[in-house]
C-alpha cells in the first residue's frame, strides 16, 4: 500500500515523535486495512465514518430538530445508520454541512487512523477544516493526523516498548483482541523492521521484551498492583485488568512520589509501592 516515498516520510514522522519508524508504519498499515482512499466524485478521498450522535450533540438546540427530521443526527449512537459506500457517506456529509459545516466535519472520523474531526482543537488544529485538509492531503497527511492523536493520547511509550496490546487497548478500544489488532501490529512491525534494517526481530533478547505491568496486561499481578494502590488511597477497581483507569492511578502515584509519570508499573515504581506498604499506618 505504501510506496517507498511514503514509507520514508512516514518513517520520518515516527522519528519525529520518538518511536521506531517501523512501529508507526505497522500501525498505519493495520489501521488502514490495506486501503487509505476511495473514489468519491471522481477523486481519491480518505475513508470516513459518519457519527450521527456527534452531529446531534454538537448542534445548537435550534438545529437539533432539523437534523433529526432529515435523518442526519440522533441523540443515540447508531441512531443514524452509517451508509455502506464512501460515496453515500460523503453525500450525507455534504447534506449535514448545509446545516452546520463545523459540526458536520467534526462528526466524521477521518483517514486511516479514523480520528474524529471533533478532536481538531485538542490536537492543535486552528479549525476543523484544517484537520480535514490534512486528512485529504494524502497518505502522509493521514498518518500525520494519526501521529498527532498518538502523541496527544500519550501512547508513544507503548510504541517504543512494542507493547502492541497496550497500544491497541487504548487506540482501538477494549474489544481490540476480537479483531487481533495487537497480533496484526506485531506481525506488521516484524515485516517493516526487517525491510528497514534487515534486523531479525524474532531473535530479540528476553531483556528487550516488556515484562512489567502496563495498559493491556491482565492477571493476578495486575490485581495485586490495584489492591496496593487502593490501600495507598488511589481510586482504582481491583479487577485484574490494566486499563485506562489503572494507568491514570499509576501515573498519579508516580507524580506524587517524583517518579517518571508514564503509567507503567516498572521496577522503580514497584519498589516505592513496596516501601510504602511497609510503613505502619500510624507512622
Amino acid at each position: 500500500m505504501f510506496d517507498e516515498a511514503a514509507r520514508q516520510r512516514i518513517g520520518a514522522l515516527g522519528e519525529s515523535i520518538g518511536v521506531d519508524p517501523a512501529a508507526l508504519l505497522a500501525v498505519a498499515e493495520v489501521e488502514s486495512a490495506g486501503k487509505a482512499f476511495d473514489t468519491v466524485d471522481g477523486k481519491d478521498m480518505p475513508l470516513i465514518r459518519w457519527e450521527g450522535h456527534y452531529f446531534y450533540r454538537l448542534l445548537p438546540q435550534s438545529l437539533k430538530k432539523t437534523a433529526l427530521t432529515k435523518g442526519l443526527g440522533h441523540p443515540n449512537a447508531g441512531g443514524v445508520p452509517n451508509p455502506k459506500s464512501q460515496q453515500a457517506r460523503y453525500n450525507l456529509l455534504e447534506r449535514a454541512k448545509q446545516i452546520d459545516e463545523v459540526a458536520a466535519l467534526s462528526s466524521c472520523s477521518w483517514g486511516l487512523g479514523q480520528v474524529m474531526g471533533a478532536h481538531w482543537s485538542w490536537l492543535g488544529y486552528a479549525t476543523a477544516q484544517e484537520l480535514v485538509a490534512e486528512a485529504c492531503s494524502g497518505i502522509v497527511g493521514q498518518v500525520q493526523l494519526m501521529s498527532r492523536f498518538i502523541v496527544r493520547s500519550k501512547l508513544t511509550d507503548e510504541l517504543r516498548n512494542r507493547d502492541w496490546a497496550g497500544f491497541a487497548r487504548q487506540y482501538n478500544g477494549p474489544s481490540y483482541k476480537k479483531m487481533n489488532y495487537d497480533s496484526k501490529m506485531a506481525a506488521a512491525y516484524a515485516r517493516h523492521r526487517t525491510a528497514v534494517s534487515g534486523a531479525n526481530v524474532d531473535s530479540e533478547s528476553e531483556e528487550d521484551t516488556p515484562t512489567i505491568l502496563r495498559i493491556g496486561t491482565s492477571g493476578v499481578d495486575v490485581s495485586q498492583l490495584q489492591e496496593k494502590l487502593r490501600k495507598l488511597g488511589y481510586t482504582v477497581n481491583v479487577d485484574g485488568d490494566f486499563g485506562p483507569a489503572t494507568k491514570q492511578a499509576v501515573m498519579k502515584f508516580q507524580e506524587d512520589h517524583d517518579l517518571q509519570a508514564d503509567g507503567v508499573a516498572g521496577p522503580l515504581t514497584w519498589s516505592v509501592i513496596e516501601r510504602l506498604q511497609g510503613i505502619p499506618e500510624d507512622a
